[in-house]
C-alpha cells in the first residue's frame, strides 16, 4: 500500500449545540489518510464515523484542530474553496443513492462530469460498473442495486482523488452488496482513488488496507490487513 499522505487530519473535534446540550460528535480525532489506500471507518451509530467523513469530504469544518488535503489547510478555507474541492477532488456515493428522479442513468452521471474539466468518459464508466444496457432508463425503473452502480458511477466520472461512501450497501442484499464492494475495489485498483467506506457491517473491514474502529467520538483501535480479502469472499 503506498503511504504518501493525502489527507491528515489533526487533533480534530466537533461539538454541536442543540439548546441546552451539547454533543461532542468527535473527541480530538487524529488520522492520516494515504493516496491509494482503501480504508473502513467502523462504528455503531453515534460513534463519530459518519461526521469524520463529512468533514473528509468538506461538507463541514472541525470545531477546532485542522485539515490537510497534500498540502493546503482545508479547516480554514472559505465556502468557495470547500466548494471546489468538493466538485474536483471527492466523489460521495451514500447509502440511499441520492439521484435525480428526471434524469436517466447517463444523465444522471454527465451532470457529475460537467463539474469537472478533465471526466472520464460517461459511457465508458457507465460500461465499467455494468450498466451499459440500462444507461437510458431512469432511477424508478432500475432495482436498488442498479441504483447504486449509477451513483457510483456519477463519483467515478469525475475522477476524484478520493472516494468517499457512506453505507454503500446499507440498503442492499448481501449478494448485492458484494457486487457494490467489488466495484469499490476496482476503483480503488483501476483509477488510483483513495476509497473510504463508512459502515457499521464489521465484515466488510476484510476488503480494507486499514480498519478504523471508532466509539464514542474517537478512534479506538487501527488494524493494518496484510492481505485483505477479495470483495466475493466476504460473507455476513
Amino acid at each position: 500500500m503506498p503511504e504518501n499522505v493525502l489527507m491528515s487530519l489533526k487533533k480534530i473535534t466537533k461539538t454541536y449545540t442543540m439548546g441546552e446540550v451539547t454533543v461532542e460528535a468527535l473527541k480530538e480525532t487524529s488520522l492520516d489518510i494515504f493516496a491509494g489506500e482503501l480504508l473502513v471507518i467502523l462504528g455503531p451509530s453515534g460513534s463519530g464515523k459518519s461526521t469524520l467523513l463529512n468533514i473528509m469530504g468538506g461538507m463541514d469544518l472541525p470545531t477546532t484542530g485542522e485539515v490537510y488535503f497534500g498540502q493546503e489547510n482545508m479547516s480554514r478555507a472559505g465556502e468557495s474553496r470547500l466548494t471546489h474541492y468538493r466538485r474536483s477532488a471527492v466523489g460521495f456515493v451514500f447509502q440511499f443513492y441520492n439521484l435525480i428522479p428526471d434524469l436517466t442513468a447517463r444523465e444522471n452521471v454527465e451532470l457529475a462530469a460537467n463539474l469537472v474539466d478533465n471526466p472520464l468518459p460517461t459511457a465508458e464508466v457507465l460500461r465499467e460498473v455494468g450498466m451499459e444496457t440500462r444507461m437510458d432508463h431512469f432511477p424508478a425503473q432500475l432495482s436498488g442495486g442498479e441504483q447504486q452502480r449509477v451513483s457510483i458511477a456519477r463519483a467515478v466520472v469525475k475522477n476524484p482523488r478520493l472516494l468517499l461512501c457512506d453505507e454503500p450497501t446499507g440498503s442492499l442484499d448481501s449478494h448485492t452488496g458484494r457486487l457494490i464492494l467489488a466495484m469499490l475495489r476496482h476503483v480503488n485498483l483501476e483509477h488510483g482513488s483513495t476509497v473510504v467506506i463508512v459502515t457499521h457491517n464489521a465484515v466488510i473491514g476484510a476488503m480494507a488496507h486499514r480498519v478504523l474502529r471508532m466509539s464514542s467520538g474517537r478512534i479506538v483501535e487501527v488494524i493494518e490487513n496484510a492481505s485483505p480479502l477479495p470483495p466475493e469472499r466476504i460473507e455476513w
